[in-house]
């Protein structure tokens, strides 16, 4: 396959552009360079420009491409960027991809569970309504900005994922220091439900979702062991053969991160992999500590 990739020297992508380069398929990336290179394609989400001619020819088109939501306190600016990068950036895309002569057979494009709210202990899967919030409103645009792409006729895929887990990247290299040191332990009340992945697992997800016509819609990109706070807290320290016992009070992080607070590291969401279940999906990654430990080298200790 011949596969468009947006996003793909960030965290995920680029995982995802190797896999798929390992899989035999061609994969040019979408770039904000000026002068970009071979197997690579300019693009301006926030001017609007983007050439149907240019996206012409491929099979499948995986869309990564936002702002980092986890990069600095929410100040109004900062929240609009995050909503413009992904409402404006998917909707430049799948309206390109609709007026493209040759158009691809499917659109990959990432989302959140972030779309669910904050649930509490409630089991959500593919079919439960939206929840309230700031992300809840930044995944619903973000998802119906990729509409003029499914009213052409392409198979789009909305990916909601989770936390997603590697060493070098994401809100897991940023708990590595303090678990190291013995100074990890809860958020909150701890009580809070964590959906996570692998990395490896959601390139593994989105090279199936290119490739199956059954992967249509909603789809939730997360592991089939959701634990809560407190459980990854115990987990992460046990891999470290340190203590994780430490609280960070909620006080305290909404004083530190404001409404970020709330909403990445206190929400609950216990979310279900229902579609992907039903698929069949093989993960490499279902359970927390053994994904933890591989990730991390730390392998069980012989009895």
């Amino acid at each position: 396959m011949r596969i468009l990739v947006s996003g793909g020297s960030g965290f995920i992508g680029s995982l995802v552009c190797e896999r798929l380069r390992r899989s035999g398929h061609e994969v040019a990336v979408l770039t904000r360079r000026a002068a970009p290179g071979a197997g690579a394609i300019r693009w301006q989400p926030e001017a609007g420009v983007l050439e149907p001619a240019a996206v012409e020819g491929f099979d499948g088109v995986v869309h990564l491409a936002g702002e980092n939501i986890g990069a600095g306190r929410w100040t109004a600016a900062r929240r609009q960027r995050i909503l413009d990068s992904r409402r404006h950036g998917t909707c430049l895309l799948a309206a390109t991809l609709a007026k493209a002569a040759r158009r691809p057979a499917v659109l990959v494009s990432a989302s959140g569970v972030n779309y669910y709210g904050d649930r509490g202990d409630e089991i959500v899967t593919e079919d439960s309504p939206t929840g309230s919030g700031f992300l809840a409103e930044v995944c619903r645009q973000w998802e119906a900005a990729t509409e003029p792409a499914s009213d052409a006729g392409i198979r789009v895929c909305r990916l909601r994922t989770g936390m997603v887990l590697a060493p070098d990247g994401g809100a897991l290299a940023r708990l590595l220091l303090p678990f190291r040191l013995g100074l990890g332990g809860p958020l909150g009340s701890g009580r809070q439900w964590m959906s996570w992945i692998t990395r490896d697992d959601l390139a593994a997800v989105i090279e199936r979702a290119l490739a199956d016509p059954g992967f249509a819609g909603p789809v939730n990109a997360v592991s089939p062991g959701p634990v809560t706070n407190r459980e990854f807290s115990a987990i992460l320290g046990r891999v470290f053969k340190r203590p994780a016992v430490l609280p960070a009070p909620a006080f305290a992080l909404r004083l530190a991160l404001g409404a970020m607070a709330d909403e990445l590291l206190l929400a609950s969401q216990r979310v279900a992999p229902a579609r992907l279940v039903a698929a069949r999906f093989a993960f490499g990654d279902g359970e927390l500590e053994p994904a933890l430990r591989r990730l991390l080298g730390r392998p069980v200790a012989a009895a």
